[in-house]
């Protein structure tokens, strides 16, 4: 079986019997697509995803903006607010985000 044999010349190690294999046609050439809601690019330039994700942050923040803005909400409330909501959408998929120079 030729997915043994390649997997075989890299260390890995396959079990046929766990193994299942589906009958596609041919596979076809991306320049990108959305892995778990992320877009990888054929050249990996992120900043697309950077400044989708900042602008997420930026819509959670305008719906959050009555709260923010409330007397009746202590500051150490608010700022749990933030790190809850607004942290985790814009640092979802941070791992993988590559950089260049100029946006550091």
């Amino acid at each position: 079986m030729k997915v043994k044999e390649e997997s075989e010349k890299v260390g890995l190690k396959l079990n046929i019997q766990k193994t299942k294999i589906m009958a596609s046609g041919p596979i076809t050439s991306l320049s990108d697509f959305i892995f778990l809601s992320s877009k990888i690019t054929a050249d990996g330039d992120c900043s697309h995803e950077i400044k989708r994700h900042l602008l997420l942050g930026r819509k959670i923040m305008t719906k959050l903006d009555s709260m923010l803005k409330s007397r009746d909400i202590t500051l150490p409330t608010k700022v749990c607010l933030v790190k809850a909501v607004v942290f985790p959408v814009v640092m979802y998929g941070y791992e993988s985000w590559t950089m260049k120079k100029a946006e550091c």
